[in-house]
């Protein structure tokens, strides 16, 4: 069966080729970090420094990091305060639709999956994004399924120039496109463009990622690249913590970002940390090898690594957790979050099932309290267009 499938390292016809050397760099690097190797010397070393290296994230990511998370989430704090205060970002997503044309196997959203699926039409679209903006939010994040036919970037265009609206900042997370499509979406009125890698290890990603434009591996690597070139503003990055080895996905997910950083420093970086969760029709779905303290290491990681990348902290984690990270290097937090398809306007139906479970069902308002309850401030945002 394997050999009728395409070559996953393959562009296919239509997918952008771009001159860039930073997914080998990436994979190469990944592929050479032997987190054995580090000692509690080379992490105390990485903490002394004000100034982290590659080398540095490389042993703040390593199981000799572990012993020292405490050291690790107070300086975690102190450079996040450091570089934003006591603000902390609230967002909320919202699903347009669920159709989707990739099997991925972890995947609520899978083409095989037999879900409810639904679809926003423009008029739900602005329905849905006024019931968002009367919780005072000013940031929503766009998602769909990856299925060009049922979302194509026309439709996407059009929510953004619904969302610009009512918002000030309006992320997307959908499939990735070629840069000429990433410069026409931030005209409509996108900020930023987040891409989950789910796993940098690209024998694994084969084996995971069956059918679809999402199998090519390359293409997906690229995507925040092609952003960048169409325009965006900024962009974000995510390994699916769990898939695989979480600890060499997180380094290259660190390296990526930073790399990328480094050829593009008028970009904002952004991080996200999700761990697999349990989905609909398969409740066997968890996180390998990433418990809270995992997590909370790569957390921290990113913030010593990266102090002025935002770190977005998911519903895909407990109210405890959250209400923990946002204290320490977290600096994002969504809000009154529904994975469903049409949920937020008070005469809608929940029409399409849910990519995933979610553990923490708060509203804007209690989130909103909870910040200002660990003496920090909500900010619905703090861009200002000229």
């Amino acid at each position: 069966m394997s050999e009728q499938r395409t070559n996953h390292m393959e562009y296919t016809t239509g997918m952008e080729v771009i001159e860039s050397d930073i997914m080998n760099q990436v994979v190469s690097r990944m592929e050479a970090y032997d987190y054995d190797k580090y000692t509690a010397s080379d992490v105390q070393r990485a903490l002394n420094n004000d100034y982290r290296t590659v080398e540095d994230f490389a042993a703040l990511l390593s199981p000799a990091a572990m012993p020292f998370l405490e050291e690790m989430a107070r300086l975690a704090k102190e450079e996040t305060r450091k570089h934003f205060g006591n603000s902390v970002y609230m967002f909320t997503p919202l699903y347009l639709a669920n159709y989707c044309e990739n099997y991925c196997i972890y995947c609520g959203f899978n083409c095989h999956n037999k879900i409810r699926r639904a679809k926003l039409n423009y008029e739900e679209i602005e329905k849905e994004m006024q019931a968002i903006a009367k919780t005072g939010l000013e940031e929503v994040l766009l998602l769909t399924g990856e299925s060009r036919k049922m979302s194509d970037v026309k439709y996407i265009g059009e929510a953004c120039k619904i969302a610009r609206k009512y918002f000030k900042l309006v992320g997307l997370e959908v499939y990735p496109m070629n840069s000429d499509e990433y410069e026409y979406l931030r005209e409509c009125g996108a900020d930023f463009v987040t891409v989950f890698q789910e796993t940098y290890n690209s024998d694994k990603y084969e084996t995971l990622h069956l059918e679809g434009h999402k199998r090519i591996f390359p293409y997906r690597v690229n995507a925040q690249e092609r952003a960048l070139k169409g325009g965006m503003r900024g962009v974000g990055f995510a390994a699916l913590l769990g898939l695989d080895d979480f600890r060499k996905d997180a380094f290259a997910t660190g390296v990526h970002a930073y790399l990328l950083q480094r050829k593009y420093p008028h970009a904002e970086i952004a991080f996200s940390c999700p761990r697999l969760r349990p989905i609909i029709n398969n409740d066997k779905i968890n996180p390998r090898d990433v418990g809270e303290p995992q997590l909370l290491q790569v957390i921290t990681a990113y913030r010593l690594f990266m102090p002025f990348a935002n770190i977005t902290i998911s519903t895909r984690e407990c109210e405890r957790f959250r209400n923990n990270a946002i204290g320490l290097g977290a600096t994002k937090i969504s809000a009154g979050v529904s994975t469903g398809i049409g949920s937020h306007a008070e005469e809608a139906e929940d029409r399409g099932d849910n990519q995933f479970e979610i553990a923490d069902c708060r509203t804007v308002e209690e989130v909103y309290e909870a910040i200002k309850a660990n003496g920090l401030q909500p900010v619905m945002n703090d861009y200002v267009y000229v």
